[in-house]
């Protein structure tokens, strides 16, 4: 039986209607795939990323070429729309591989011999107006929704006279389509085309062709928005992150070089170790441009620190215990998040004790989680300031809301004092495993 046979008004409606929701749901589960959702993302693609491209949008629309020469379901045949797609979104080499493939069944199978030859005009033309639009933008912005638009914009060329693009996809669909029929209508059994006994009918086949053409841009284009929208979330993420880590950076650097200030007077010799170990933390913070690091390189980077920190209270004042299991050790934490930890409790607890005291570092996992605390045996947070603890400050403040932007809900962060006895501060995020092979740390109460 001959599919191009004269159909009622009610068949080709029906038709029509069905073609829209087979290439909705197409478009709407290939846009499911990362892999297509990258490719989407790209305007200028190499010649492997638009053979994938080309595959994503053909295999499932040659399905559909097959499905109607096999089952006789007319609807599932979008070859023309998709070939058109693919030109305006990947360029004519695009275009050319999906019309051949979504040919190929006709060819072989129907014998349609008008399918191939066809498919390489419809290419041409959709390639082609994407090659002469001077912003590929203008491609996404297609709709087939253009009700009065369309005359608004007619109205708006007359004024400020200049090419309207979405003007020009529309007419390449309307006249490609119109082809179709035309040749279709010389050789029936040569091409495929749905064709409508009335003009309106006729009218009806054109505009449902547009509309097959702006349905997946339309689909699509929001997926390309949602992926922009998630990598300026992620920008914006990393902006704030780099913030607070420029925060920390100064804060340290000033309490350190005030003391090197204090040494060189009357102790050059150790002002100069002061220094070298500064210089040490600073080019290992140069070369380690991250935001996530094992946890056994910030102890090392906390070594560091406490060197430093002891050399200035004197080793009598301020003693460091660690008490951390082996197995923490290459789990991933954010970078530079224990400094800000111990210089508090060195700065607020154990500075204005005068016989000093002792900082506590631990580090254990408990269900799946990385739990890290600094504690220390100084003067304690009045309660007065409990309430504001977060608020005020560089330190407790700035790893506080840095584990917001990294972790949103998924941490704790808890600060336990008693005045006059000491201050626990405890850090609470999920586990992370790592790839670098521990190295050895006291790992109970050994005295540094």
């Amino acid at each position: 039986m001959n599919p191009n046979l004269l159909q009622s008004p009610a068949l080709v409606l029906v038709t029509l209607l069905i073609k829209l929701g087979v290439i909705a749901s197409l478009a709407s589960i290939t846009a499911r795939f990362e892999r297509f959702r990258r490719l989407l993302f790209i305007e200028q693609r190499n010649p492997r990323q638009k053979l994938i491209f080309a595959a994503f949008l053909g295999v499932p629309f040659m399905l559909g070429v097959l499905a109607r020469l096999l089952l006789r379901y007319q609807s599932t045949d979008l070859s023309l729309e998709m070939t058109v797609v693919a030109g305006l979104l990947g360029g004519t080499i695009v275009g050319l591989v999906v019309g051949m493939m979504v040919s190929l069944p006709a060819v072989l199978i129907g014998h349609e011999i008008l399918a191939a030859p066809l498919a390489v005009l419809y290419a041409v033309a959709a390639g082609s107006a994407r090659w002469v639009c001077p912003d590929k933008e203008e491609v996404w912005k297609f709709s087939p929704f253009i009700d009065l638009s369309l005359y608004r914009s007619i109205k708006r060329r007359f004024k400020h006279p200049a090419m309207d693009w979405q003007v020009l996809f529309f007419l390449i669909c309307a006249i490609l389509e119109i082809a179709r029929m035309t040749f279709g209508g010389m050789a029936p059994r040569l091409l495929f085309y749905l064709h409508g006994p009335q003009a309106w009918t006729k009218a009806l086949i054109v505009l449902g062709t547009v509309i097959g053409v702006g349905l997946p841009v339309r689909i699509w284009n929001n997926t390309r928005i949602e992926r922009k929208l998630e990598e300026q979330e992620r920008l914006l993420i990393q902006a704030r992150v780099d913030a607070l880590i420029s925060q920390i950076n100064p804060h340290f650097l000033f309490n350190t070089l005030n003391t090197v200030s204090s040494l060189v007077r009357f102790d050059p010799d150790t002002a100069r170790t002061v220094v070298l170990k500064l210089s040490n933390i600073l080019r290992r913070r140069l070369k380690t441009q991250v935001h996530f690091l094992p946890l056994k390189q910030e102890v090392e980077f906390i070594d560091d620190y406490l060197d430093i920190e002891v050399v200035r209270f004197g080793r009598d004042k301020l003693q460091i215990r660690k008490q951390i299991d082996l197995d923490t050790l290459d789990l991933i934490v954010p970078s530079m998040v224990l400094q800000p930890l111990v210089e508090n409790a060195i700065r607020h607890g154990i500075g204005p004790k005068i016989e000093g005291g002792t900082i506590t570092l631990r580090a254990h996992r408990r269900k799946g989680r990385l739990s890290i605390e600094v504690e220390d045996d100084g003067v304690g947070i009045p309660d007065e300031r409990r309430d504001e603890i977060l608020e005020s400050g560089i330190g407790l403040k700035n790893v506080y809301e840095r584990m917001k932007v990294l972790y949103s809900r998924e941490f704790s962060f808890l600060v336990e004092s008693t005045p006059g006895k000491g201050t626990i501060v405890r850090l609470e995020i999920p586990e992370l495993s790592g790839m670098e092979t521990p190295v050895s740390v006291e790992p109970a109460s050994g005295e540094r």
